[in-house]
């Protein structure tokens, strides 16, 4: 079976589909404030559409070629994404993206030549993730292990784990806002999806304490890497870009840790989707009032823009997991199964990590919001940020704050239900 519709697919869908409707309403702002002409909307629209669906079928795929293939496909379209500004700057991130992200879906096609012949040993040729979950006890340990080696470092050039986190960062940077709201939350997804059911395959398996071990060990490197850098950064895309690295980290943890842990991650990736797309959907509005992404040129946001600078502050608070976040939530889960599983080093170096990732965002934005800039430069006057652009941001937080504390029933029973491919 090439596609297949179960709960993690499902889930997937629901946050895609949400995320779009506000992606569109902001890129047809974004485009008009640019003064876009009829050809650079029309391939930025084709470009996002592509993209999308290649979202949707990677999602829904049941068979590990599939997912391969439009996650390959995501690659060319966030390409152009990348490239809408056609400045030397977006020419540089562009090719270092698709270059890191040639390399790593590569590294995934070795992996599943690997796995193929892991599978002949096992006396099958279906490439179908079912056929691998059926037949894994029988599959040949040393293929079956270099394969998820190979598989999983190639995803986490989507996901934004190291070692292949790089790309992401340029190119959340470089993209039009709209954009990379997409690539900090439902591409993340993508890459989630494709390590979940690499993963499903060795947890089934005599390897299933290896699969664990290589995850958390390059989580707690992704956690390190996050935290050095956030601590000196300056530019306002670049420290979102950095925080959806640290949350797919915690993300990748909780999938490992039992049942408990695997809910928990399942839930705050739903809710980070939603958060780190409006933080990224705000950024124009501050690029409309200081005509930079230098944290240093920023300040005195609540003067210049009450609304704007209110909604940032639930934003901040939303993505650092401090209540009313629904983050806090999943995250108290995710610390819960590190205890129950006897996780004690992982979880004193997980909140080492995550203390100094929530000072160093918390310094900045708040320096934005509430102090005068330290280099402060001439805003443009032209054109004012209205309220209501502001309103689909606040109301993506307002989501995920209740799913954090209301979770629906049917969310309930899905996440159940995915968590259900592992344990």
């Amino acid at each position: 079976m090439f596609f297949t519709i179960d709960a993690l697919s499902i889930i997937m869908l629901i946050v895609l589909a949400i995320v779009c409707v506000v992606v569109f309403f902001h890129s047809f702002t974004y485009l008009r404030r640019q003064k876009a002409n009829a050809r650079i909307k029309a391939i930025y629209y084709l470009s996002l559409l592509l993209f999308i669906a290649a979202l949707a079928l990677g999602y829904i795929s049941g068979h590990i070629v599939m997912t391969w293939v439009f996650t390959e496909v995501t690659t060319l379209a966030a390409g152009v994404l990348i490239y809408h500004h056609r400045d030397s700057l977006a020419l540089e991130s562009v090719w270092k993206y698709v270059f890191v992200c040639a390399i790593s879906v590569t590294f995934i096609f070795i992996g599943i030549l690997f796995w193929s012949l892991a599978l002949l040993n096992a006396g099958s040729t279906d490439l179908s993730y079912t056929s691998f979950y059926n037949l894994s006890d029988r599959l040949n340990p040393f293929w079956l292990g270099l394969g998820f080696v190979f598989i999983f470092t190639g995803y986490t050039a989507k996901i934004g784990l190291f070692p292949m986190f790089t790309a992401g960062i340029d190119a959340k940077d470089s993209a039009p806002s709209p954009s990379a709201a997409m690539l900090s939350s439902v591409l993340v997804n993508l890459g989630f999806v494709g390590i979940y059911r690499a993963y499903a395959v060795i947890a089934r398996s005599s390897l299933a304490a290896f699969g664990q071990t290589l995850i958390i060990v390059t989580a707690l490197i992704t956690l390190f890497v996050a935290t050095v850098y956030m601590v000196k950064i300056a530019n306002f895309k670049r420290m979102l870009a950095y925080s959806s690295i640290e949350h797919s980290a915690l993300v990748s943890l909780g999938m490992v840790l039992g049942p408990a842990g695997c809910a928990a991650a399942i839930l705050h990736l739903v809710m980070h989707s939603f958060i780190k797309s409006g933080l990224f959907l705000h950024y124009p509005q501050l690029a409309v009032f200081y005509g930079s992404k230098s944290i240093d040129d920023m300040g005195d946001y609540f003067n210049r823009n009450p609304f704007g600078a209110v909604v940032l502050v639930l934003g901040l608070f939303c993505i650092t997991a401090v209540p009313p976040s629904g983050l806090f939530v999943s995250e108290l889960g995710i610390f819960s199964a590190m205890i129950q599983n006897g996780n004690w080093l992982v979880l004193i170096l997980t909140m080492l990590f995550l203390t100094v990732l929530i000072w160093a965002i918390c310094k900045s934005i708040f320096r934005v919001v509430f102090l005068p800039a330290k280099n402060p430069l001439a805003a443009p006057q032209d054109v004012k940020p209205h309220t209501f652009e502001s309103v689909f941001q606040l109301l993506l937080f307002i989501l995920a704050i209740a799913i954090g504390y209301f979770t629906p029933i049917k969310l309930i029973s899905l996440i159940a239900e995915a968590t259900f491919l592992i344990y």
